[in-house]
């Protein structure tokens, strides 16, 4: 399968603070922006394929989508993988349409915790609640601790993930977080969640984003305008909760990615640019070691430099990330992959060929990988 799929067309709403807007409006109006992308007619499309919105879980959501986008489509399905369900659909999508399944499917996702409810991301992770293990932020800083305690990995050295983030997104239009920040800045917030300071987290915001995917020979057929192939796609999954886990400084990002490279039939040193999920800045670094950007353990290293910035060895969440562009959990990110090859990135990243997309979810649960290139 490898290149023999597409990414025909890419679309987005505004993110932020977009009060009085519903998960399904914004989810359309994403679709329609995709569909115009790529150039083609919203009654060819056959498959509907939605993560569900993390703050408000609804059944039937993917019919729902469906009946607004005014479509009756063969597939319509809600996967639940937490942040890493939108690029697994993506794969999903071209493996339908490998068997015959469907012909053409969109993708999307949309949520509104900004305005509407963050309890989801607030919520107790388990018993320990009432010892102060409590909400999403504190299950990631024992994540963080123990890889600083392991590894020496600094408070600089998360920072400079922060840094390299905002900087892009400084210079994006359309992020909903424009201000460059400077690791002495970074340095001198106080602890929010140890050893979080508030620039370690990612955003939360409204927004949608959608993909359309069609093969490679019906995007020919269609005249698209810039398809973008899929290279390569994998998944990871652990059902160990972090006080269960055995080891919190490797995760199932390492079959993610093993999986996509085979299947692209390349490694970390033919990429030319990446899109990290980094909802905190230490998914990021144990991201980059997991998928063998460098040694377990040396995250923190690789990232200083500004080996992650635009002019650096490996260029990463260009448009911003989770920290920057907005806190929507992975899709974006696909999106910011796709403007890059087709070079229409407004940071963009000279001669990129290849890009790589990790989603990630829970707390580092489940993890799925996209390997894009030019057709």
């Amino acid at each position: 399968m490898r290149g023999k799929y597409v990414i025909a067309g890419i679309g987005q709403t505004a993110f932020g603070g977009l009060p009085g807007r519903s998960t399904v409006s914004l989810n359309v109006e994403a679709v329609r922006n995709a569909i115009a992308d790529a150039g083609i007619e919203k009654d060819i499309v056959d498959a509907v394929m939605v993560k569900y919105p993390t703050s408000r879980f609804e059944g039937m959501y993917s019919q729902k989508v469906a009946e607004a986008l005014g479509l009756m489509p063969g597939i319509n399905c809600v996967l639940d993988q937490a942040g890493a369900s939108n690029a697994s659909l993506i794969g999903y999508a071209a493996m339908a349409i490998e068997h015959g399944q469907c012909d053409v499917a969109v993708v999307c996702f949309a949520d509104n915790p900004k305005t509407g409810s963050r309890a989801a991301y607030a919520r107790s992770r388990d018993a320990n609640a009432m010892f102060g293990f409590f909400g999403t932020p504190a299950a990631y800083a024992m994540l963080a601790r123990r890889h600083m305690g392991q590894y020496g990995t600094t408070h600089a050295q998360l920072g400079a993930i922060a840094v390299a983030c905002r900087r892009h997104g400084a210079q994006n239009p359309k992020a909903q977080l424009r201000k460059a920040l400077t690791v002495d800045e970074y340095l001198a917030q106080p602890m929010m969640v140890a050893p979080f300071r508030r620039d370690d987290c990612c955003l939360v915001s409204d927004g949608g984003a959608a993909v359309v995917v069609m093969s490679a020979e019906r995007a020919r057929q269609l005249k698209v305008r810039a398809p973008v192939a899929i290279l390569g796609f994998g998944q990871g999954h652990t059902a160990w909760d972090v006080t269960q886990r055995p080891d919190l400084t490797t995760t199932m990002a390492t079959v993610s990615a093993a999986t996509a490279f085979k299947m692209a039939g390349l490694g970390p040193k033919n990429i030319d640019v990446a899109q990290i999920y980094d909802c905190f800045t230490i998914t990021a670094l144990m991201t980059l070691e997991d998928y063998g950007f460098c040694k377990k353990g040396d995250g923190g290293h690789y990232v200083e430099g500004g080996r992650i910035e635009i002019g650096g060895e490996l260029p990463m969440n260009t448009a911003g990330g989770l920290l920057s562009e907005t806190g929507m959990p992975g899709l974006q990110m696909v999106l910011e992959g796709v403007r890059q090859i087709r070079g229409e990135a407004v940071t963009q990243v000279p001669h990129a060929k290849t890009c790589i997309v990790s989603n990630q979810g829970g707390i580092m649960h489940t993890h799925s990988t996209l390997i894009l290139a030019q057709p």
